[in-house]
């Protein structure tokens, strides 16, 4: 009954522990049920310094011509099923290990190497304007000898706009160079993705940062504590990015080239900037909780301390009007003519000069 009430108040949205268990209902012991996709699109770019043939499809047997094309082929599948999955993982040679990985749901962030492809699982993000909320989407990139295959979950956004853009001019440096480097590309526009995030959770965070100083509230706490969620989808899915690529650098494989290790190490220092970002972030917030708590006390302590001034005053009336209202035959003054507004006097004049004593030793 009483739930029935507080959401007129709006305290379920503010207090309320949906978020929390979207965050932490991750249990690697429990094997997770995906939902298989309505429709699967296919888009292929396969190109060479001369040419780019672009083809797009919704059928995956469209793309097993591509693994003999003698160029570089690009192969994202947005939307997975299970069926389909594996049988272009089974064409292009990828372990039934990682396409394990590949179905899975809420996978951390690595990379391995099995049978001469390299393979890497990380999490895009995206900012929720309207919810204020930090968004993932798991996607799988096997590098293999002059493929890529891409397996993103959601059709209808990614974040490799800007690298369809570069694969469409001839001049471009992706164009004449190897598989691996298209996989720096789309690990790098992942990372730099990030930074958009972060900025845009560094904005809510200032708002937040605003509104404790300005006015510390329960609202105030509620916001501190959404921010601290995000910041811990941030945490999970940015740090092992660090190890993802440390990785990378330190392998031997054959599909990547000496050349292109420097352009992974560049790659390693934006997620380590990154991820000193997050830190920062993650003290702000607890100085923000700090903040408030300061904040609270010192208007619990101004309240009392008005209170205690408010009693002090009213003591020297409530002692007066109690010695003067004692059932003795003899007072002074108790039948003098003057000797109510005596009283009256003496009740206005203590309190006065009381307040007078309290400004100079700087009570208040």
């Amino acid at each position: 009954m009483s739930n029935n009430y507080l959401k007129f108040l709006g305290l379920p949205t503010l207090f309320g522990t949906e978020r929390t268990k979207e965050i932490l209902s991750v249990n690697p012991t429990v094997i997770p049920e995906r939902e298989e996709a309505e429709t699967v699109n296919l888009a292929v770019y396969d190109y060479d310094g001369e040419a780019l043939d672009e083809f797009t499809s919704h059928s995956v047997d469209d793309c097993m011509r591509f693994k003999q094309s003698h160029r570089i082929s690009w192969i994202n599948i947005d939307g997975l099923r299970k069926v389909e999955v594996e049988r272009v993982c089974a064409h292009f040679g990828v372990h039934p290990l990682l396409v394990e990985d590949i179905l899975s749901v809420d996978q951390r962030p690595k990379m391995d190497e099995v049978e001469g492809v390299l393979f890497c699982i990380l999490n895009m993000l995206y900012f929720n304007d309207r919810t204020a909320t930090v968004e993932t989407e798991q996607i799988s990139i096997v590098l293999g000898k002059d493929f890529v295959l891409s397996f993103q979950e959601d059709a209808s956004r990614d974040v490799f706009d800007p690298l369809r853009n570069k694969l469409r001019i001839p001049t471009s440096q992706i164009r004449v160079r190897t598989a691996d480097y298209l996989c720096y590309c789309m690990l790098d526009m992942i990372v730099d993705n990030y930074f958009v995030v972060m900025e845009k959770l560094g904005e809510q965070i200032e708002f937040v940062e605003e509104e404790v100083i300005r006015r510390s509230n329960t609202r105030s706490l509620a916001r501190i504590n959404q921010q601290r969620k995000e910041l811990i989808v941030l945490k999970r899915n940015i740090g092992p990015v660090r190890d993802l690529l440390n990785n990378i650098i330190r392998s031997e494989s054959e599909v990547l080239e000496d050349r292109t290790t420097k352009y992974f190490k560049d790659v390693y220092d934006h997620i380590n900037q990154a991820n000193d970002l997050i830190e920062n972030y993650r003290d702000i917030m607890v100085s923000l909780q700090d903040l408030y708590i300061n904040n609270v006390n010192l208007k619990m302590n101004e309240v009392m301390k008005v209170m205690a001034i408010v009693t002090c005053l009213m003591a020297p009336a409530t002692v007066i009007g109690g010695i003067f209202g004692m059932n003795f035959d003899i007072i002074p003054y108790a039948h003098h003519q003057w000797g109510f507004y005596f009283a009256v006097c003496c009740m206005l004049l203590i309190p006065l000069w009381m307040l007078w004593a309290f400004r100079r030793r700087g009570w208040f």
